[in-house]
């Protein structure tokens, strides 16, 4: 077998693919500008003053209200959480918890006031602390960066309190301290990636709260606690677990106020929300709907509480809380003042005259950052800015005007209070279509390098297929083809770097990678059209067309056409946002009609019937040959696998009737504890049935009976690791019940287990790469020699008389070996599970990596599992069938389904590196790509192993030496030994398929991406479908390298196997 010109072949071809990904990702994924430039006391942004206005020392653009400020933000506080319903009789556990927030607001209504807080998507953390401190929108891609935060580097308000001389203390969340370096005066940073640790963050913050509050050192101070957003993580919003977090979070609160003074204002506010299920990240109405919380022992509203609270951006608390304090606005904020701090404790007029004078500030602010932006980036639309810039200008003339009119005492009352209404509101319409001008607008995009990404995959979806056929047609032709492409690619890298050094411009990696595989591209189809000439025109090397049938050729294409039609309609639906929002329960009634399509069409080509006889027309159903029942009932059960996994669904924001699975949250979440141990006993049946049917299938088929180290690894490895498992979902679903010192043993076991499991499936994998021959060999071509003594005379004794048996059994023996012997039918070596040899380290390496993502997931997944892995075996003898004859785990393309906490199965504390939890969660989430793509070689093994049943029906008697050649017929597949140049051509075909099916699927979400790029569900529907497909796709390209690479690390055993045998 050709081994390493196969993988090198399959890994050019992904590569292709990786380069057209990264191409266009660059031009769609691409962030905004981010301007250099910093506001300052001195910028001329303060507007006409008036008779009663005055600018005290030390304020910048606005008279400083209060000298120090206290930000604790919440993480995941949603409005229903610090909203009170004294109404409610049986509050939810989130419900009603937060009453202090209540108490302050209905007792001191000038003082304090709650908001619905509106964040911009995507919902994740980081994003939000950008969005909070710059008063900008961050971009799309930004979502993930959550495992990497980079330093801000844009002017922000952490940035101008330091520069005008301001003391920032910040304790909590450690994310804070890679967007802000060094920016603080005192910090105490806690590790918050830990989803599963609801404790840590929060004990942290209240051991220096209240010492520091009453210190006074310190002139705004920053506490992030993520208690209740990891609550929601691990438990979800309604449970007892967020009840205490709540009322821990409540009586901070209380505490907190008493400790601050009369010149402090204290902000309390969410980041973002969290759905039903506890998650975030996208653009629901729960994930975006916060809560903020303002308060002051001075008062701050000229009017009381309203009927319903108002909803404000996100964005506008930065100009507010720069005003407030003093400090200017950051350059690149796009938020509006909340206009009723501003009030103060004067009458009408003058509280509007005060407000008028924030908003101008604000707008001209505003107006001075867009026109900086769209020198620069020439993305925001002229016609757009050239209407803000007219409103913007007749509003601030009108406010010159009025201004003027005020201090000349020209204005009646009636007539002033009407006219500074009129001009709040234009401010206000100024900034909010301001806004809305670059939310629309900053999804920057380069087609060119869109077009050319398409292109790239586009060519390479193409390759692959030329190349599949190209395989069926010679079996060597890989060799001669990868030369000349791979040479291609090097000059071109060379000369693009060359060109760069020469005109001194920086090494764009991307771009000379994309243009190195474009070139290996035009390689490879340069040597194939001049090396096979007439095959531009034919499928696969088949003879002219004119010595073909007509009926043939029809048959031909239509063979063709219709895989290739289902495959094209299901990448034509995904342009509909509808379909992919839809896809999970799409794809298993696609999968189900397919299979019934399949026996169908069998029948109707008669390979399912005996051609009819005098006999068989009496017969009736005995026409049909037995394979149709068993197609019938493999066809039942993959109908019911498949009606089962609809168990197993996460639910969309589009499909507000939706609710998710109960199956997809952890046993901890479950309140009820007899359900949550015949859970668990259901959880470990499924997980003991797992390891029985995978030892009963290698013992089957007699991989189970030699003595090396990987056999015994699997009868006694196996159910060791189940048992891991199991003792982990236990101690896990436990962990929030125990006390005392059991606490501490749990935590540790928490640890241990999920490490077990680690090491074992790890020891695993490590024996199947030293030694994957699971063969037992008995030789038999050497004589025993003699097994009795020679007969001598009648017995005298019993025990003469008992040593007469065996000796006859002795003559039977030779008398059997001499018969063999003449017919040429001399055994020599039986070797047990050779027929089975590539496919049995297949299902081990699978069932391994079984163990490790059911570990990542849930333990009610483990039934999704066995459904998985269920669909496979019986698809696998659907397609040995049919050819014979003929001749998810609860995962959608969206942020909030996402499952973190797997990043942290086995550590207990938070990690040193940010791979290691990438890897884990993505194992996670593509662990149906990952398990697929390692068996895709078992598409090419199981008809041969299914040869085996076939020879063990009933057949008439015949000589001993037809049945031994008849035996000998069914090899399994050792068939494949006998030709290795076409068994490296059929995995590099299959390769090659699979990756086309795959790349197929991709260019449909990249060319949807980038021709809907404008659609209103760009960002909610195509963009993170494009992105997961993007990564399943990477995901399941390496996996099935993986697959492969062990197909042939097992022939290379089989191949010492043979020559040690030959040695003997």
């Amino acid at each position: 077998m050709q081994r390493w010109p196969v993988l090198l072949f399959l890994a050019w071809v992904c590569l292709l693919f990786f380069a057209g990904i990264g191409l266009f990702m660059s031009g769609f994924l691409l962030t905004r500008i981010e301007l250099a430039s910093s506001s300052s006391c001195s910028d001329p942004l303060v507007p006409p003053p008036w008779e009663r206005q005055s600018l005290p020392p030390g304020s910048c653009w606005a008279p400083q209200r209060f000298s120090k400020a206290v930000l604790v933000i919440i993480d995941a506080l949603r409005f229903e959480f610090a909203h009170f319903n004294p109404a409610e009789a049986n509050p939810l556990p989130y419900e009603n918890k937060l009453s202090f927030l209540h108490h302050l607001a209905t007792s001191q209504p000038r003082h304090a006031r709650l908001y619905r807080f509106r964040a911009d998507p995507p919902t994740a953390t980081m994003q939000r602390i950008k969005g909070l401190t710059t008063g900008s929108l961050p971009t799309f891609i930004d979502v993930g960066s959550n495992f990497a935060t980079y330093a801000i580097q844009e002017d922000n308000l952490l940035a101008q309190l330091g520069q005008n001389g301001r003391r920032v203390v910040f304790m909590g969340d450690d994310t804070w301290e890679g967007l802000f370096p060094k920016k603080f005066f005192r910090s105490y940073f806690f590790p918050s990636f830990n989803v599963k640790d609801l404790h840590t963050v929060d004990d942290g913050i209240l051991q220096h709260l209240y010492p520091t509050v009453d210190s006074g050192e310190w002139d705004v101070l920053i506490a992030h606690f993520l208690g209740v957003d990891h609550c929601g993580h691990k438990h979800g919003p309604d449970h007892p677990e967020m009840a205490k977090k709540l009322t821990q979070m409540n009586e901070m609160l209380r505490s907190l106020v008493d400790h601050l003074g009369n010149d402090t204002l204290l902000l309390v506010a969410g980041d973002h929300g969290m759905t039903q299920t506890g998650d975030h990240g996208g653009d629901s109405e729960k994930e975006v709907n916060a809560a903020l919380f303002v308060y002051s022992k001075t008062p701050l509203f000229s009017t009381g509480l309203p009927e319903e609270p108002e909803t404000v951006p996100q964005v506008n608390l930065v100009p507010t809380v720069a005003l407030l304090l003093g400090v200017p606005i950051p350059y690149s904020n796009i938020g509006e003042v909340i206009a009723e701090l501003f009030s103060g404790d004067g009458d009408a007029v003058s509280a509007a005259l005060q407000q008028l004078s924030v908003y101008h500030i604000n707008a001209k602010q505003v107006d001075r950052f867009l026109h900086s932006y769209s020198l620069v980036a020439q993305d925001l639309p002229a016609d757009q800015l050239q209407r803000l810039r007219e409103l913007f200008s007749s509003t601030v003339e009108e406010h010159t005007r009025l201004l003027a009119q005020v201090q000349g005492a020209t204005l009646v009352p009636a007539e002033l209070e009407s006219r500074l209404g009129s001009l709040i509101g234009r401010f206000q319409l100024y900034l909010r279509e301001a806004r809305a001008v670059c939310t629309q607008s900053w999804a920057r995009f380069h087609p060119l390098r869109m077009v050319g990404g398409c292109t790239l995959i586009a060519t390479s979806c193409l390759l692959c297929y030329v190349a599949s056929e190209l395989a069926a047609a010679s079996d060597s032709f890989y060799r001669s083809c990868l030369l000349y492409p791979l040479l291609w690619s090097l000059v071109v890298a060379v000369l693009l770097g060359l060109a760069r050094a020469f005109t001194q411009e920086g090494l764009d990696i991307l771009l000379v990678s994309s243009w190195a595989a474009a070139a290996s591209q035009m390689g490879f189809f340069w040597y194939w059209w001049g090396r096979h000439p007439k095959r531009t025109h034919l499928v696969g090397g088949q003879p002219p067309l004119a010595s073909v049938g007509l009926r043939q050729r029809l048959r031909a294409c239509l063979g063709l056409a219709f895989p290739m039609g289902i495959l094209l309609f299901r990448c034509g639906a995904m342009f509909s946002d509808s379909f992919v929002v839809a896809e999970a329960r799409v794809a298993p009634f696609l999968l189900a009609s397919l299979v019934m399509l399949l026996v169908g069409k069998l029948h109707w080509d008669g390979h399912l019937t005996v051609p009819e006889g005098p006999k068989q027309q009496l017969l009736g159903f005995s026409s049909y040959r037995r394979e149709i029942w068993y197609l019938l009932c493999l066809m039942a059960t993959l109908l019911v696998c498949v009606r089962l996994s609809g168990f197993f669904h996460q639910c969309r924001e589009e499909i507000p009737q939706c609710q998710p699975s109960l199956f997809l949250s952890p046993l901890a979440s479950l309140r009820n504890t007899r359900a949550k141990n015949l859970f668990y006993l259901l959880c470990v049946a499924l997980l003991a049935g797992l390891v029985y049917a995978v030892r009963s299938w290698l013992r089957h088929y007699g991989n189970l009976n030699s003595s090396d180290p990987l056999v015994l690894f699997v009868r006694w490895g196996f159910p060791l690791v189940a048992l891991c498992i199991a003792c982990y979902w236990a101690v896990a679903s436990s962990a929030d019940d125990s006390l005392g010192k059991l606490q501490e043993l749990v935590q540790v076991a928490v640890v241990v287990f999920p490490w077990a499991v680690y090491g074992l499936a790890s020891v695993g994998l490590l024996l199947l790469l030293c030694n994957p021959m699971t063969v037992f060999a008995k030789d038999t071509r050497e004589s025993a020699g003699s097994i009795v003594t020679p007969y001598l005379g009648v017995p005298s004794s019993e025990v003469d008389f008992l040593h007469v048996i065996p000796q006859i059994y002795k003559r039977m023996q030779e008398s059997q070996k001499s018969r063999l012997e003449q017919g040429s039918c001399r055994a020599t070596v039986a070797a047990y599970g050779l027929g089975s040899v590539y496919s049995a380290a297949l299902v081990i390496a699978l069932t391994l990596l079984g163990f490790l993502l059911m570990l990542l997931h849930s333990e009610r997944l483990s039934l999704a599992f066995l459904l998985l892995f269920l669909e496979a075996f019986v698809l696998l003898h659907i397609h040995a069938r049919a050819r014979g004859l003929a001749g998810d785990a609860g995962h959608q393309p969206i942020f909030p389904a996402i499952h973190w906490n797997a990043a942290f199965v086995g550590f207990h504390l938070d990690h040193s590196t940010n791979l290691l939890p990438a890897v884990l969660v993505g194992a996670n989430t593509f662990a149906s790509h990952i398990l697929f793509a390692v068996g895709c070689p078992l598409l090419l093994l199981w008809p041969f192993v299914c040869e085996m049943p076939s020879s063990q029906k009933r057949k008439p008697k015949k000589e001993p030496r037809e049945e031994l050649q008849e035996v000998e017929e069914h090899m399994m597949e050792m068939r494949l030994r006998e030709s290795p140049e076409k068994f490296s051509a059929a995995l590099l075909q299959l390769g090659l398929k699979y990756l086309f099916v795959l790349g197929t699927q991709l260019l449909a979400c990249v060319c949807a991406a980038m021709i809907l790029r404008r659609h209103l569900m760009v960002w909610k529907v195509f963009a993170p479908k494009f992105l997961f497909e993007s990564l399943g796709f990477v995901v399941s390209s390496i996996c099935l390298l993986l697959g492969i690479s062990l197909v042939m690390r097992v022939d290379c055993a089989v191949s010492t196997w043979f020559s040690q045998l030959q040695l003997r």
